[in-house]
């Protein structure tokens, strides 16, 4: 076999030097498209990969990836911003969208619409997802056809590229802290007063319809509404304005209570607001409604009343009543509080790993934490591109090399069946070797 193969090459040289100029005119696989189409049939044709000349540029020269907000989120024209190691350019301007150098556009969710979008997209452009609200936002991102397009996410879902689940829980000492947690014997006082539970919303008839429960609810215990929705009791009126909600003034209103109603505007995994956390950090116990998967995030397996938990609002009234008139079962739900006892390990990392902080001058917030979280992203890809491209494709080179002489061998030993034997075999050899890299990849 390997003295015939010589034999071919030979004859395959002689042809060429004496033919050069009419087997250029003649010959069906003179140039690369046609080539292509002519390996493209035989299974055992590698294709090549192309390296990334830019990225390789990149890299080598120090310049950076430019990271394009398509919302004016941030206000900023421009901003080379350090990410560990990594370092890559923001900007909410527009006209960079067709820089070579533009590697992903960051979407901030409530702004994002599918009639305004930076098309076409490029195969090199990532798209990264901000959304920190509930599907009632923006109800189009929750769905698979819109999701799957960001390759980087930061949502309230766990799953998230950087989850922003704990996003109204400023630490793990605000939770076990005491700073407004009101005596037992003090709440039983206020008790003739006070109704066991108190509501406070203004946002009416949301996705939830926890209207329709608690107004159910209403019928069987009593509980005082300060908010417009079911509103029957008025706070002072210095605390009517929503900004208000906020100050230790209100928190101490709430902190009297025994429970507080902590439901949800949308239903949806992971999906927790400050409605669950201020009644933990406050010491009164969250009657809850919303995620499903709150049991996952709660300080201790007994630090809230689930809904979910009871058939009907009727059988609801009657636990909390019973826990209202017993100071043992009462106090079981606030053991982890007055103990400062967190149980829930998940919980406790994920706010000790969290790269970001709430309402902490000393870490940053998460919308600088989602774009170092791209940002690094981004320079991981170019990087394994990179390496791909000179490591990988050193590699497919040898495989092709492989291939094109089982393509020839095979091309060679149809034409020896055919009439004109050995001078058709050196015809069909001739054309290969010319528009193949066949012998520079036999040397690899």
């Amino acid at each position: 076999m390997a003295s015939f193969f010589l034999l071919i090459t030979f004859q395959v040289v002689v042809e060429l030097g004496r033919s050069e100029q009419l087997t250029s005119q003649n010959s069906v696989l003179r140039n690369d498209a046609s080539r292509e189409d002519e390996l493209q049939k035989y299974p055992l044709f590698f294709e090549r990969p192309k390296p990334d000349h830019s990225t390789r540029k990149k890299l080598h020269k120090g310049t950076y990836p430019i990271l394009l907000w398509w919302s004016p989120l941030t206000g900023e024209s421009g901003r080379q911003a350090q990410c560990g190691e990594d370092i890559c350019f923001f900007t909410i301007n527009r006209t960079y969208q067709h820089n070579p150098m533009t590697r992903a556009f960051l979407f901030y969710g409530t702004d994002f619409s599918i009639h305004s979008l930076p098309l076409p997209r490029a195969g090199f452009h990532d798209w990264a997802l901000f959304h920190e609200e509930s599907p009632k936002n923006n109800y189009k991102l929750f769905q698979a056809p819109t999701i799957t397009l960001f390759n980087h996410t930061a949502t309230f879902s766990r799953h998230s590229h950087l989850s922003l689940t704990t996003q109204y829980l400023e630490s793990i000492k605000a939770l076990t802290s005491l700073k407004y947690t009101v005596s037992l014997q003090k709440k039983n006082s206020l008790r003739k007063r006070l109704a066991p539970l108190v509501y406070v919303q203004s946002d009416c008839d949301p996705p939830s319809d926890r209207d329709s429960y608690i107004k159910e609810l209403m019928a069987h215990i009593e509980i005082d509404s300060y908010g417009a929705c079911l509103h029957n009791r008025d706070l002072p009126e210095h605390l009517q304005n929503p900004s208000s909600m906020d100050s230790d003034s209100f928190y101490k209103i709430l902190a009297q209570y025994k429970f507080i109603l902590a439901f949800e505007n949308s239903v949806c995994e992971d999906y927790i607001t400050e409605k669950l956390w201020r009644p933990l950090k406050l010491g009164v116990v969250p009657v809850y409604y919303g995620s499903p998967t709150v049991q996952d995030w709660l300080p201790s397996n007994k630090s809230a009343i689930l809904i979910k938990d009871f058939p009907h609002p009727r059988d609801l009234a009657q636990y909390i009543k019973a826990l209202d008139a017993d100071d043992k079962e009462y106090l079981a739900y606030l053991e982890w509080k007055l103990k400062g006892d967190i149980s829930n390990k998940q919980l406790l990392a994920v706010i000790k790993e969290r790269t970001w902080g709430v309402q902490d001058i000393m870490k940053d917030n998460y919308i600088d934490a989602f774009e170092c979280m791209v940002c690094t992203r981004v320079w991981e890809n170019i990087r394994r591109q990179a390496k791909c491209a000179e490591n990988c494709g050193q590699a497919a080179t040898r495989l092709r090399g492989k291939a094109e002489y089982l393509l020839l061998v095979n091309l060679i030993g149809k034409a020896l069946k055919k009439e004109g034997g050995i001078f058709a075999a050196s015809l069909y050899a001739a054309n290969f070797l010319r528009i193949s890299s066949f012998s520079e990849n036999l040397a690899a």
